[in-house]
């Protein structure tokens, strides 16, 4: 039984771990490793929600589209998953008016991983 489970924890050992990766539109693939994500069963408009704290970085799913949004303070994170409608949220104060909004990766600095 000892054995047993000696193999089994070698054999976790030596396996890698498997990533998720997405395409990002206006960037390309992005492995998830570093972020946490989560699914919004909740809204209808955005159906997931990946940040990575470090980088102040966050990804949307938006309509089966993953989007971008760099520089986005963790406060600023925290107020939109926990906001009543995520989707009013995002649009008045993440997405912005205009074709460049407040956390835009066009103007902020967008991570490199």
């Amino acid at each position: 039984m000892i054995r047993a489970i000696s193999a089994v924890y070698i054999f976790l050992a030596i396996t890698p771990a498997s990533s998720e990766t997405v395409d990002v539109k206006y960037r390309g693939l992005v492995d998830l490793r570093p972020f946490v994500c989560t699914d919004t069963p909740r809204s209808s408009f955005i159906q997931r929600v990946c940040y990575d704290k470090t980088e102040s970085y966050m990804l949307l799913r938006l309509r089966g589209t993953y989007y971008h949004y760099c520089e986005l303070p963790r406060v600023t994170f925290d107020a939109f998953v926990a906001a009543p409608s995520m989707g009013q949220f995002y649009n008045q104060r993440i997405k912005g008016s205009g074709s460049e909004g407040p956390f835009d990766c066009r103007t902020h600095r967008m991570p490199t991983y």
